[in-house]
Parts: C-alpha cells; sequence; structure tokens
C-alpha cells in the first residue's frame, strides 16, 4: 500500500518515521520530495583504467553549494535530508520528470529497505550536450513509501548504513567475491 499524505504526516508526528530536516511542504499526495545535498563525488581514474568489484573505488569528494555536471559526466550526490524508515516501510526512489526532461537522469538502487537510516546516495547522469548546474537544496526526486504487510524479519542493516554524503559503492565488501 502507497502511503498518502495525510499517513506519512501522521508516521513524522508520531517519529515512526523520521526525516531531518523537512518543511511541510515537501509532503506530495501519495510521496515525499527529496532535496539536493552539497557533497558530489566522482570515481578517481585508476592506472589501469579499469574498476574491478574485488578492490576499494576511489572517489574524490566535494562539498559545495552548486555544482556543474558536464555532458556524458556521471556523479555520486546526497539527498539533504537523513531519513529513519521502521521495518514495515520501504521507499522508492523516482527522479523528477522536469530534471529528466533536461537529459538530468537521478536514480540510486531505487529501492529503500525497511530499516535503513541516512542519507540517499544518488547516481547522475548528464545525458544533454550542455553542462547542467546543480543546485543544493534543489528538489530532485521524491520518495514513494509503501507498508509491507507485517515487519521485516530481518531490517537493513547493511554496508550503507547510517550513511552520510555522497557514498561511493562498497561492492568491494560483499560476501560473494
Amino acid at each position: 500500500m502507497i502511503l498518502s499524505d495525510k499517513t506519512i504526516t501522521k508516521m513524522l508526528g508520531e517519529q515512526t518515521l523520521k526525516i531531518d530536516p523537512m518543511t511541510q511542504e515537501q509532503i506530495q499526495p501519495a510521496s515525499f520530495d527529496i532535496r539536493l545535498g552539497n557533497t558530489f563525488s566522482v570515481v578517481e581514474d585508476t592506472p589501469s583504467g579499469i574498476i574491478t568489484l574485488g578492490e576499494a573505488i576511489k572517489y574524490r569528494t566535494i562539498t559545495a553549494d552548486t555544482y556543474l555536471i558536464l555532458p556524458g559526466q556521471f556523479v555520486l550526490a546526497t539527498t539533504m535530508e537523513y531519513f529513519e524508515l521502521p521495518d514495515d516501510l520501504t521507499a522508492f526512489v523516482e527522479g523528477r520528470s522536469s530534471l529528466g526532461r533536461m537529459g538530468l537522469f537521478i536514480q540510486n538502487a531505487g529501492w529503500v529497505d525497511p530499516g535503513f537510516k541516512g542519507e540517499i546516495t544518488l547516481e547522475l547522469y548528464n545525458a544533454n550536450r550542455c553542462a547542467i548546474e546543480l543546485r543544493a537544496g534543489r528538489r530532485v526526486g521524491q520518495l514513494v513509501f509503501a507498508k509491507m504487510d507485517s515487519p521485516a524479519l530481518n531490517p537493513y542493516n547493511g554496508k550503507y548504513q547510517g550513511q552520510i554524503g555522497a557514498t561511493g559503492s562498497r561492492v568491494f565488501l560483499d560476501k560473494d567475491k
């Protein structure tokens, strides 16, 4: 079941769902607007020109209120908001259509697990032939919350729990190397 603005507001008031910072205007009829944070990370070049899944990837991270994403560039960014989801709530991350129409693809794995705590890292890609100026604090997408039929037996407690800022891949920590 997708949560309505009424239920989102109720859960925020009860503190069963936590979002900080936030404004009432971010609560939409069936979603919550997410804003762009001020940290951006870009994969650093490797001597071999190859990224492997078994080794830590090096990133160059900057903190800035504006970021110019070049044509064809891929950059990690973060939400301004820190989220704490209860064990019976999941969320879908959706980019804004208005930005997609500019050629800016905003995504993450698309899914926030029940029990997740942290800022959400977004993968941004500029498919346009022009650079696009990004500004911290601007709406970039929304979370659509879905209530589960029961609390998760194993709520999220993975390698991105508690993340702050644009967090790079930690795939090298996977057990299925």
